[in-house]
């Protein structure tokens, strides 16, 4: 073959450039993305600062209760899940609250912080179409800000947890049986997802209003209407289903079945009592008897405890709930950010 015919044979550079494929995108974007927002949370004040307050928030009641279960110490001798008293434990000194209770109205904060200025704080710098620019899909950004948020609240949720079983143990000098132990990480990880709810929320208002101070008013807003006025909201509404004074017994349980369904219309409720039941094996019922029947079958019922698959089975309908609520906040979250037009 001649020179010329193998020159003619060699594909030229401008062949060589348009037939070699182009390098894929990353299909770990959100990686690294997850991993730089989780080094600016874990270097942040704000980390800090919700860790004291979250930890204040449990050790408080902690400390109370600890103290109430040690003077009923003879009476409590032998009795079964005394180290989950811990956290179910009313104490009187602040206004009859326990330490799930205290921690279900803090720990939305942990999620709505970490996340009202994740997008519109990036677009007020004007680095988020240099963020867009980079070598990543478009969808690795928000996937990667919630695994980050998520990641730093599992860590406060963590240590806070395991502050308090450290000092439940050396307070009360108690060892957590192993059942003790499976539906203490049972609630850590409703609590996890219960945080996740308000994360995502918190993910929707950053996307949807441009300024990150509007969208902490807004979360922060929200979050005191749903925990501290909810409950009012809700029993001024079931007032107004209440029933007559001549109704029958029937008609007195429709009406304070359709009263419940109304307050759980709020995550709190939820969130309540999933954690009743994880915490106390003695918890039987969450709601009301869907008839007359029932409930005179409950009066009769003698006490027992129950396994942990038991008391899920008991609340997987809130439980699931809560997850419904966390993937229709974030899918719109989601939606939301893939379809607005970033401008340079």
């Amino acid at each position: 073959m001649s020179a010329a015919e193998t020159t003619a044979a060699e594909p030229t550079a401008a062949e060589t450039s348009v037939q070699a494929p182009r390098d894929p995108l990353p299909r770990a974007g959100w990686r690294v993305v997850a991993a730089k927002e989780l080094g600016d949370h874990l270097l942040s004040v704000r980390f800090v600062v919700l860790l004291i307050v979250l930890g204040l928030a449990a050790a408080i009641p902690v400390y109370f209760a600890a103290d109430q279960i040690r003077s009923l110490a003879p009476q409590a001798s032998g009795a079964a899940a005394v180290f989950l008293a811990l956290f179910t434990f009313s104490v009187p000194e602040i206004q009859n609250q326990s330490v799930f209770t205290f921690i279900g109205v803090v720990a939305p904060l942990l999620g709505l912080a970490f996340a009202f200025d994740a997008v519109n704080g990036e677009r007020s710098e004007g680095t988020l179409p240099r963020l867009l620019a980079q070598p990543i899909h478009r969808d690795d950004v928000i996937n990667g800000k919630f695994v980050a948020g998520m990641a730093v609240i599992g860590l406060v949720l963590a240590s806070v947890i395991l502050f308090i079983a450290g000092f439940g143990m050396l307070r009360l000098g108690i060892v957590p049986h192993a059942s003790e132990v499976l539906r203490l990480v049972a609630w850590v990880l409703v609590t996890f997802l219960y945080v996740a709810l308000w994360l995502a929320f918190g993910l929707l208002l950053s996307v949807l209003i441009r300024r990150a101070a509007t969208a902490a008013l807004v979360g922060f807003g929200i979050w005191l209407l749903v925990t501290i006025f909810g409950g009012l909201i809700t029993n001024f509404l079931g007032g107004l289903v209440a029933p007559a004074a001549n109704a029958t017994p029937d008609q007195i349980l429709s009406s304070l079945q359709l009263q419940e369904l109304i307050t759980r219309f709020l995550p709190t409720t939820l969130y309540n009592e999933v954690s009743t039941a994880l915490l106390s094996p003695s918890t039987a019922l969450v709601g009301l008897p869907g008839t007359i029947g029932q409930v005179q079958q409950a009066q009769q019922q003698i006490p027992a405890l129950l396994t942990l698959d038991q008391s899920m089975l008991l609340v997987w309908p809130q439980v699931v709930a809560l997850v419904a609520l966390a993937v229709i906040c974030f899918a719109a979250a989601y939606v939301a950010f893939m379809r607005q037009e970033v401008r340079a």
